[in-house]
Parts: C-alpha cells; sequence; structure tokens
C-alpha cells in the first residue's frame, strides 16, 4: 500500500506555509547562523532545518540578511537596505546619503527594538559572534567595494565604528542632546566626518597600517 499524502509530507518534515511556521523558520534561522556562521549559512539551509520550503522562508523574512534581522529580534529592520541604497550614485555623497537614511529608518522604528535587541546579542556568545560576519558581509563589504583596495577595509572600518557609536548614543543609551537632536542637525555635524572617512585623506599612520 502507497504512502499518503500526509504520510509523505511528514517524512519529509514539511509544515504548511502560514503563521505556524514563522517560529520553526527563526528557530532554525538561529541555529544555522550560530552553528555555521553568517556567510555559510543559507535560506535553504535554514528551510531545511526548519521542514519548510525556501520559497516560504522568502515569503515571510526575504533575503538572507532580513532573515538575521529578524532572528536578533529586529522584526522588519532591515539595515542592509539602507546600504544597498546610500551607496548608489555619486561616492562623494555616499556619507551623507548613508546617514539620512539610517536616521530616518530608526526614528521611524523608536529605539525599542535596538534597546531590546542589543542586550541579547552581547550577553549571547554565538549570536555576538555573528555580527563581525554580518557587518563585513552586509554592510561594509558594499560600501568598501566602492572605495580603492588598498584603503577599503579600513575606510569602511572607520565609518562603521562613527555610525555604531552614533546609533549607540542616540537609540540605545539616549544621550543627550544627540538622541533628541533633529536629524538634519545630525546630518549636518556627522555627515562630513563620514565622508571624510571614505574620500578623506587618511592620516600617514593610518594609511600604512590599512
Amino acid at each position: 500500500m502507497g504512502e499518503s499524502s500526509s504520510e509523505r509530507t511528514s517524512r519529509r518534515g514539511r509544515r504548511p506555509a502560514g503563521q505556524d511556521a514563522r517560529a520553526a523558520i527563526l528557530a532554525a534561522a538561529r541555529a544555522e547562523f550560530t552553528e555555521r556562521g553568517y556567510v555559510a549559512a543559507s535560506v535553504r539551509s535554514v528551510a531545511r532545518r526548519a521542514g519548510v520550503d525556501p520559497g516560504t522562508v522568502r515569503h515571510w523574512y526575504g533575503d538572507k540578511a532580513r532573515l538575521l534581522s529578524a532572528a536578533l529580534g529586529l522584526g522588519e529592520i532591515s539595515p542592509t537596505e539602507i546600504v544597498r541604497q546610500a551607496v548608489e550614485g555619486p561616492l562623494d555623497t555616499v556619507g551623507e546619503r548613508l546617514l539620512r537614511a539610517a536616521l530616518t529608518m530608526w526614528d521611524d522604528a523608536g529605539p525599542e527594538p535596538l534597546r531590546i535587541a542589543l542586550p541579547a546579542v552581547l550577553s549571547d556568545p554565538e549570536l555576538r559572534a555573528l555580527m563581525p560576519q554580518f557587518l563585513l558581509a552586509e554592510i561594509l563589504g558594499p560600501i568598501a567595494r566602492r572605495l580603492p583596495p588598498g584603503e577599503a577595509a579600513l575606510r569602511a572600518n572607520l565609518l562603521g565604528t562613527q555610525m555604531v557609536g552614533l546609533m549607540m548614543a542616540r537609540y540605545v543609551v539616549g544621550l543627550e542632546p544627540i538622541a533628541s537632536l533633529p536629524a538634519d542637525a545630525v546630518v549636518a555635524a556627522v555627515a562630513p566626518t563620514l565622508q571624510r572617512y571614505l574620500t578623506g585623506e587618511l592620516p600617514e599612520a593610518a594609511a600604512v597600517g590599512a
């Protein structure tokens, strides 16, 4: 006697697409990312672990970067979209575009996602170990590819430290007056520094270490 369709579904471990699959996908994503690393994990491997089709994962979470954001507790927020949009266009205004887009995204979302997600990530060694991989692959990588190869990594890292510090001060720590400063004022004050990191002269010692 042949298998019924329900028996075949059970044997393959497939789950129906829908809300009931989301928790399984997030649990599988966290396991895949921590075990395999961000670069080696894939939407397909997450789907396989969760017992769903890759299309189900993409339906709920889009690409791998969005999936990691969700697994980290950031919900629908996708920093990678900000970077992808900002790196398009003239290189000499990337700093301003990047900062303005990031402020718009986080001002709209409010501080809660970062205030909730960041302590959870920092307290979990496995998740914390994922962050450099994610930053290099999805955030700093696209920026570095626009820069001269010999200085790209250093320049992108300098920009990253400035952005991370600003986001921490404004949205996590709530440091005043930066926390309540209008976005336009923040852009006016900080964007020139970001742009200098990208296209300005580097100090001689820094250039030697690039």
